[in-house]
């Protein structure tokens, strides 16, 4: 059996609610206030069996201009639209604003309903009206859909309606069940008994008594307690249903109209998204950079700020890449429907489709490169629009649930996309367990940035070995996943162009060669730490004797630590590797023979101060020849075994 919504539009006290009355029995005005004003205010809902046993669900919207917003709201989910125009009054102002909003939220297919043909005696007169809507409905996507002339009063043409209904509900595809569930919420409400209960029309994926779900964009998290569609409890709802959940456990006051229900993780809040714009030919002005305005979007209504990417002021009848600046988060995907009015006074202006739910902040020049790289998303492929936000993430990537709610895929072909161009080499799975991706041009731009750091650091320090990890990640002009930068790194050294030595990483085509001068400094440094033995001196005063720059002498400095010709015990404390290898000797076999060294024994042993004595024996402790405990030091066990 199909699903099919159906939705009214229409001038206020043009019939609607009364139509859907006479369709199906149910009076959709259920508050005491529509009662007494004789007024749709908010929206209503009904459901009809059709001849062929498609059931239609139908929403009713309110006519009146203050209420537009709710019309917005009740349009979401449409699959068809009745536009109703009252016989004796004809086209009307909100006939007009009803259509366009239904045109800009893409509504593909519908019906004409004339309705109060009972007040109209004249018959001219109503092929006159007839003649005016359809000369109305030129270039439409009404142009050429039945009218059908009812008065609901008498009940005239009501089965005749039901016939056109029945055939236009043959025409309109199924919604696919693949992928999250998502229902944007129109009503909340409480039941004695039951607790939350939320309704609207499911626009994707399936859900079940008992799945978890989430609400966006606040983002709590609750379960399914019960199902209805059309007052009937069902086990399971499939999308283009008018459906209510009981939900569990959470309280009616923190979920509004314009909230998201739907699968945990498929959905994230924003506060900007950018969009393809189409402004209304009807639009009273020009819409300007930095203008204020509703956006309608599903069920939510937001006040937002219009950034114009590339010109400052917008024609009415043009369109335009835009970024809109929300002043409260929604929860949107690429390819929803959108509507912006005017903020005062209020007047639908345009809408259009969303192409990227989760932008960057477009600024300066940038603005203008954002419009040219969106055509992509407007236009291009599924395949293209998965590459380009990979591309778009730059070095940061994406992981495949990321680029989902991005991309907006199925997520079926996103898979089989995904494994197609990783096998190609066109997309990079740099993280296989938390499937993060990289586009190969990103990783280019990565590598290079790499390399030109490292050579810059080997012209800055000739004599150093190589630079530290931690220090060329944070040299690089954005950060990037460390998982990311090890890939990177391993991926150049398997190609030879860098070579890594613990946390140290160089260019492989990289030698330390000392200069004729540099020479000469190195064999003036070595020859007084030679003489110092156990007893050298300070660095800085060998340095006041050296010739050369201070730069020079602490790059010759750090290339003999490098080398392992001295060695660093404290700051500014340095042995040559020859006075700590003869004293190692003597120390290993002092413990092999007593056993244990107490610090005044290595003292003597060593005839120097307790400012040496101290560093040197924690050296050896550090060098794991030694052990401490408590007063005294012993040989370690692998020493020992070892013979050395």
């Amino acid at each position: 059996m199909k699903q099919v919504i159906l939705g009214t539009a229409g001038h206020i006290d043009h019939g609607k609610t009364s139509l859907i009355k006479a369709l199906t029995g149910i009076d959709t005005d259920r508050l005491k206030e529509e009662k007494l004003r004789g007024i749709t205010i908010e929206l209503g809902f009904a459901h009809l069996e059709l001849p062929n046993g498609d059931r239609l669900g139908i929403v009713d919207v309110p006519g009146h201009e203050r209420f537009v917003k709710h019309m917005v709201a009740g349009a979401t989910g449409m699959d068809l639209v009745a536009l109703v125009i009252a016989a004796d009054e004809g086209v009307m102002p909100q006939t007009r604003e009803h259509m366009e909003i239904c045109q800009l939220l893409r509504v593909k297919k519908g019906l004409v309903v004339l309705t109060k043909t009972d007040l109209v005696d004249d018959p001219d007169w109503i092929e006159m009206v007839q003649e005016d809507v359809a000369q109305f409905l030129k270039g439409t996507f009404l142009e050429g859909a039945p009218i059908v002339r009812v008065s609901a009063v008498k009940g005239e043409g009501i089965e005749e309606l039901k016939q056109e209904l029945t055939k236009l509900v043959a025409t309109v595809e199924p919604r696919s069940s693949d992928g999250p569930f998502r229902l944007s919420v129109d009503r909340v409400f409480t039941m004695r008994g039951f607790g939350t209960v939320v309704t609207g029309t499911s626009t994707s994926g399936k859900l079940h008594i008992g799945d978890p779900v989430m609400i966006y964009p606040p983002g709590h998290k609750t379960k399914v307690r019960g199902l209805q569609v059309h007052s009937l409890e069902v086990e399971e709802v499939l999308p283009g249903q008018r459906t209510a959940i009981n939900l569990q456990g959470i309280e009616r006051a923190i979920i509004q109209r314009g909230d998201v229900v739907a699968t945990p993780g498929s959905l994230v809040a924003t506060h900007m998204i950018d969009v393809y714009l189409e402004l209304l030919r009807s639009a009273p002005r020009p819409l300007k950079h930095r203008a204020k305005v509703r956006f309608h979007t599903g069920t939510a209504e937001h006040l937002g700020t219009v950034i114009l990417l590339d010109r400052e002021e917008l024609p009415a009848g043009e369109s335009a890449f835009i970024q809109i600046r929300l002043d409260q988060a929604v929860a949107a995907l690429r390819g929803d429907r959108f509507v912006l009015r005017s903020y005062s006074p209020v007047q639908t202006i345009g809408g259009g489709t969303i192409l990227h739910p989760l932008p960057r902040k477009h600024k300066g020049q940038e603005k203008r490169e954002a419009a040219v790289a969106l055509k992509t998303l407007l236009a291009g492929e599924e395949t293209d629009i998965i590459l380009w936000h990979i591309f778009d993430s730059g070095w940061t990537g994406l992981s495949e649930s990321e680029l989902q709610v991005r991309a907006n895929v199925s997520p079926k072909f996103l898979e089989k996309t995904l494994q197609r161009f990783i096998s190609q080499k066109q997309v990079i799975l740099y993280d296989k367990e938390n499937r993060r991706l990289l586009h190969p041009d990103s990783l280019d731009q990565l590598k290079q940035a790499i390399l030109e750091h490292l050579a810059e650091y080997h012209r800055r320090f000739p004599l150093k070995n190589g630079m530290p990890k931690e220090e060329l990640s944070a040299q690089l002009p954005r950060p990037v996943d460390v998982k990311l930068y090890n890939f990177v790194l391993r991926h150049l050294a398997e190609q030879g162009l860098v070579t890594q030595e613990m946390e140290w990483v160089r260019l492989t085509s990289h030698k330390v060669d000392l200069t004729k001068e540099e020479k000469v400094i190195r064999e003036k440094i070595e020859k007084a730490f030679l003489d110092g033995g156990l007893q050298p001196p300070f660095f800085k005063d060998v340095a006041e004797k050296l010739p050369g720059t201070p730069r020079q002498h602490q790059d010759v400095l750090q290339w003999m630590l490098s080398q392992g010709i001295l060695v660093k015990t404290k700051e500014d404390l340095y042995f040559h590797i020859a006075a700590l290898n003869d004293l190692q000797s003597r120390l290993t076999a002092f413990l092999k023979e007593k056993g244990e060294i107490s610090t005044p024994q290595f003292k003597e042993m060593t005839q120097v101060s307790r400012k040496y004595t101290i560093p040197l024996l924690e050296y050896f402790d550090t060098q794991k020849v030694t052990i401490r405990i408590g007063d005294v030091r012993k040989l370690r066990e692998s020493k020992a075994g070892s013979g050395s």
